[in-house]
């Protein structure tokens, strides 16, 4: 099927339904298929809110309708974020499009029980677990009607193929990391301060949350990573980005980054999209609305425990020409939550592409 064909399924699939979400996987068009649906199931008297998990997303739909001749209908649409749904009156909207609508909280339930109009729900990462808090939501109030994921435009052509390579990293043991307790610092190893959390949360009777984060939060500085990271962005020819986890790290292992902080931002991505530079790094302003043609190769370094942001990052690296191959590669700490995240992250992409390396490399002189 083309991409004309496959909006056009969608679309089809959501007749006969007043509430319902379609699927569409990166590089199929989901931003123009909900202008198309709104085109076809509005007049100019209609009233349409569109809601998006941040502002940066509202340019995208401005963007779809000026290259897709669909100005007009700017006018009849009024956007918002998930965190301000609450705000708006039901009754002032005749259809409302949740894009990225698993971002759906319980806390939108008052909104969505008092709204009586159309709603078409559009995601590229649905809820995993129907039993869930957003399973639920989406389940209640606009199921799935129609799914077309990454794989699937692979097989049709309308993706490139892929390869993930996860990257299976010990922790180290050599006490070179500096931790802090009570506003004290000392010296410490990857591994000590890793268990010290993990110990803390399985005994934890309150504030279990806050550990957690703190855990995640020591992963996500341990060098072991960063050294890692830096070798192999360094070993790699042509096109290739690197997803960092904090600014500080994208400017330390990249002389070009990308990030909310950095006033080059901007120049550097049109550098990087005109082949200017090969290697550039970023946090998490790229993983909606941007592609960059001809990049071959990418470095997520942190999963996050969260499928959705290892998906959107790995949908970058899927927008080249069919013909090619994207290189994905992924840092994972061995024998850690790091691994369930990562398996969690990948469980909807092919396993027969991804490879699993255990990589024994002493970084703790570098």
């Amino acid at each position: 099927m083309t991409k004309d064909e496959i909006q056009l399924k969608a679309i089809e699939a959501t007749e006969g339904h007043k509430k319902c979400t379609i699927v569409l996987g990166t590089g199929v068009g989901k931003t123009l298929v909900g202008l198309t649906h709104l085109e076809k199931n509005s007049t100019d008297l209609m009233r349409c809110l569109v809601v998006a998990p941040k502002k940066a997303i509202y340019q995208s739909w401005k963007d779809d309708a000026e290259k897709f001749d669909k100005h007009h209908l700017l006018g009849r649409i009024t956007f918002t974020t998930y965190l301000s749904l609450n705000k708006h009156n039901p009754n002032d909207y005749d259809i409302v499009y949740l894009d990225e609508v698993h971002s759906l909280l319980d806390s939108h339930r008052g909104f969505l029980y008092n709204y009586k109009g159309m709603i078409l729900g559009l995601t590229g990462t649905p809820p995993k677990y129907k039993h869930s808090e957003k399973g639920k939501l989406v389940s209640e109030f606009c199921p799935v009607v129609y799914t077309f994921k990454a794989d699937d435009a692979i097989e049709n052509g309308i993706l490139n193929d892929y390869q993930i390579i996860v990257h299976m990293l010990q922790l180290s043991e050599a006490k070179q990391y500096q931790a802090e307790m009570h506003k004290k610092k000392f010296m410490t190893s990857e591994y000590l301060n890793y268990t010290y959390w993990t110990r803390r949360l399985d005994v934890a009777t309150s504030g279990v949350h806050i550990v957690r984060i703190m855990r995640m939060k020591a992963l996500m500085e341990y060098p072991t990573k960063e050294k890692y990271a830096r070798i192999l962005f360094n070993s790699i020819e042509g096109k290739c980005i690197l997803f960092a986890n904090t600014q500080a790290q994208a400017d330390k292992l990249c002389s070009d980054s990308y990030h909310s902080g950095n006033p080059n931002s901007e120049e550097n991505l049109q550098r990087f999209k005109d082949g200017e530079i090969n290697k550039l790094s970023a946090v998490l302003q790229l993983n909606e609305g941007i592609n960059i043609p001809n990049l071959k190769q990418g470095i997520i370094m942190h999963a996050y425990g969260n499928e959705r942001k290892s998906s959107q990052r790995i949908g970058r690296l899927l927008r080249l020409n069919p013909d090619d191959k994207a290189i994905v590669h992924i840092l994972c700490y061995v024998g850690t939550v790091d691994e369930k995240w990562v398996k969690e992250a990948l469980e909807d992409f092919d396993q027969s592409k991804i490879i699993w390396k255990d990589y024994h490399v002493n970084l703790d002189n570098m």
